[in-house]
């Protein structure tokens, strides 16, 4: 099992820039792929990015491709993500997520049933 404590959230005017921290104690983080996920309120919690155990492979929603970039410092337990040209629609509480296999997969997992930690969430709001 991996905790999660994410930061770096707040309020941001559009086309604004974030990073968010997600900070990981336990033995099999290295092995994980991570992931981000969002959820706006009303609305079911989406993918964001994935990233592999070594950090070679991300893979994006579409929403935020061009825009985010997800990495971790695997001698830091640390994921970050990087949103650039933030949008309104943007706004939502931002979850790091570890995968329930910890097998230094590939990392292309978008299924939130693929997650088995999860973090508190960092809230991201973006004014217009």
């Amino acid at each position: 099992q991996v905790q999660l404590v994410e930061s770096g959230g707040g309020l941001v005017q559009a086309g604004g820039s974030l990073r968010l921290s997600c900070a990981a104690s336990g033995r099999t983080f290295s092995r994980c792929t991570m992931g981000w996920f969002r959820q706006a309120p009303g609305k079911e919690r989406e993918f964001v990015a994935t990233i592999s155990w070594s950090g070679g492979s991300t893979y994006y929603a579409d929403s935020v491709k061009g825009r985010a970039t997800i990495s971790r410092d695997n001698a830091k337990n640390t994921v970050y993500l990087q949103m650039n040209s933030l949008k309104p629609e943007d706004t939502a509480v931002y979850y790091c997520a570890a995968d329930r296999y910890a097998n230094y997969g590939l990392g292309d997992l978008r299924d939130r049933a693929d997650f088995g930690s999860w973090g508190q969430g960092t809230q991201v709001t973006v004014s217009s």
